[in-house]
Parts: C-alpha cells; structure tokens; sequence
C-alpha cells in the first residue's frame, strides 16, 4: 500500500479508551459486567431511551428486537432494498418473511412503498437510516397506526442523529411516538466503535427484560449477577435465547467512544460540507441528500454520479480512484442483486428506484481522523 494512502475507514482511539481496556484487564472480569452496564446507562442517557441492551453486533439487536415482538413464521417484515444483508438476515433468523419496499429520492425507504406492501401478514416495519439520514418517521408511525404495526429501526449508522428534535432511539415524549426498538451498529467503521457490538434501546419495560433473557440464553442471570460477591449462582433458563452479550472489554472502549461521539459528529459534518464546497456546481456529481429538521450523522458520503456526463462507469471512477491513492467503496449492493437473496420470495417485489441508483453511487473518505487537506 503506497504511504500517502487515504484508506476509506480508520478507527479514532484515543489513549482513554486504551487506558480503560488496560483497567479492565487488570480488573479480572472480562465479559458482561459493571462497565456494559455503565455503558448501557450512558447511551441510554444519551438517546434518551429508558431502556437500553447491550449486544455484540446490530444483527443481534435487530434478531431479539423481532424475536421479542413474537415476529415468526408466516408473518412479513417490511424493509429497504438499499440496506446491509444483516438487516434482512435478521429478519430470516425468526422465521419471517422480508417485503422490499423500493427507496425514495433520498435513499431511504420510501413511504408510499411501504403501504403499498403492507398485507393481512405484515407485523413490521424496519427502516434503514441510511449513511445517518433519518428517515421520514413521522410518517412510518402514522402508517404502523393506521395498521396496527410494529417499528423497529435499522440506526446502525444514526447513532447521535436526530429527527426533528428527539435523538434517533429516544422513547415517546407527549403526543411524539417512538418506535417499539431502535438498533444501533457500533462495527469497527462507525461513528462510535467498541470493535464488534450494538445496543437496543426500547421504551418498553417488559420488552426490554425480555430481550436482554433472550441476549444471553434466555437465562435469568447473567455472569455479573451470579458470580460476584453478593451474588447467586442459580438461573433457569427461561426461553430460547442467544449468545449475543457485550464483553467489559468491549464496553470499555464504548463508554470514551460515547463521550467523544458529539466531537466525532462535528468533525465529519465539517468534512461533508467541504466535499458539498467542492462538488457545488459540478454536472458530473449530485450530492447526498439531506432533510430539513434533522440531524446526520454522515457516517458515509454516498457521492450520486451522473453516468451521462462522464466517460467511464463507476467501477472505473473507483478504480481509477483507488490509482490515486484514495480508497472508497459502494453502499449497498441491493438486496435483489445478491445471488442468495435472488433466489428467495423477496426477489419477487420490484425495486426499480434501488437498482437504478446502485450504478451510479460511491462513498468517499468520511471520519475524524482525516485531515482538512486529505479532504
């Protein structure tokens, strides 16, 4: 790799975090402990959310989010086409049935594609925050209402974005809904990374206490509780649940993560308005859209090109990008375009907005510890 190589990712870990790891190490107790849980109250705190869960991935997040509601066999989630394989992975785990409804303009689900979906099957909807935009959610409530449907969020890039004043994965506040779970990504490419993991937040009491069971086994303890000096050693394992705790050692990273995550935000906004300076004006290029009375997180600068006022394709820009010693890459494939998904039912649901845009989209360089001049 040439030395003035711009990568398309590098993790921001400040000697905090280090320093917090060594403590833990040092402490003896490695997994699900004091430091998950303070890290849950942080985030909970800062989302305002009266509930959060700590998992090991977003995946895990979105599986017992669905597997809480009961959502199974026969019944039909509905999502994005414009989303990660987890997000429909998630929704096979339970035995459901995934519906594509095409995007909007934005990227993002588009909500009269949504209703034209909805069937007597439908439990959910799940949209996908795309690259930190929110969607239009006050309009995915209305809908769910109307049809008596439950909402979870796919924020695996929206960690610190807002809609219209409340923080994405906040409870109901006065005659504001909120979505009955919000799942958030904290891979090692996002705005707040422990490395691998991810938090659910609800505001529903018994759906929490029945999520955070089945993260770990459905038991009716955890580690912390059973082992520690006040402790009790016996649990009975209530349900069928998973392996999908956070370790302490990746809370500890979590917890400065969090306290960094408004600086991180204001740094890549700043980047996302010197690459708009740049782009402004230019026939080649559209930039990512935006929407008003929000707040994004630009976890990804998805570029739109014009493939009419250029000479080469986008696998070409890219690689012709990558010459110049700048690494991008391409958010998402859609979900029909995947051989595995092909083959399934969903493939049958038409998303010609998804796989008109996917031609023609890059994402750049986006993160705090690029400089001004790399930008």
């Amino acid at each position: 790799m040439m030395d003035n190589f711009i990568s398309f990712h590098r993790p921001s870990i400040g000697e905090e975090e280090i320093s917090e790891v060594v403590d833990t190490l040092r402490s003896g107790w490695l997994t699900t402990g004091p430091r998950v849980a303070l890290f849950e109250r942080e985030f909970s705190e800062y989302v305002d959310a009266p509930q959060a869960i700590a998992v090991n991935s977003a995946t895990a997040a979105l599986h017992i989010a669905l597997a809480s509601l009961k959502i199974g066999a026969g019944q039909e989630v509905i999502t994005s086409p414009m989303t990660f394989c987890a997000t429909v992975h998630a929704i096979l785990h339970v035995g459901a049935t995934p519906v594509l409804a095409d995007i909007g303009p934005d990227g993002n689900i588009g909500v009269e594609q949504i209703e034209k979906r909805i069937t007597s099957r439908t439990r959910a909807i799940l949209p996908v925050h795309l690259g930190g935009l929110p969607c239009d959610m006050n309009s995915i409530w209305a809908l769910a209402q109307k049809h008596s449907l439950h909402v979870i969020e796919d924020a695996a890039h929206a960690a610190g974005a807002c809609y219209e004043g409340r923080p994405i994965g906040a409870g109901p506040a006065g005659c504001v809904p909120a979505s009955d779970a919000v799942a958030f990504s904290f891979y090692a490419t996002k705005n707040l990374t422990t490395g691998e993991g991810g938090m659910l937040t609800t505001y529903r009491a018994s759906f929490a206490e029945t999520a955070r069971m089945l993260s770990l086994h459905g038991a009716s303890h955890n580690t912390w509780e059973r082992y520690t000096e006040h402790g009790d050693w016996h649990y009975e394992v209530l349900a069928h649940g998973f392996k999908y705790n956070l370790s302490d050692l990746q809370a500890a990273i979590g917890i400065h993560q969090l306290r960094k995550l408004e600086q991180f935000i204001d740094r890549r906004t700043l980047y996302a308005r010197l690459y708009h300076q740049a782009f402004a004006g230019m026939e080649e290029v559209e930039l990512p859209p935006d929407r008003p009375n929000c707040r994004h997180t630009w976890h990804l600068y998805i570029l739109r090109l014009n493939l009419d006022k250029l000479r080469i394709s986008r696998d070409e820009f890219i690689e012709d990008l990558r010459r110049q010693g700048i690494g991008t890459s391409v958010h998402f494939i859609p979900i029909p375009l995947h051989p595995f998904f092909a083959q399934l039912p969903l493939a049958r649901y038409p998303c010609p907005r998804a796989l008109a845009l996917y031609p023609r989209i890059v994402s750049l360089p986006l993160y705090p510890a690029m400089t001004e001049e790399q930008v």
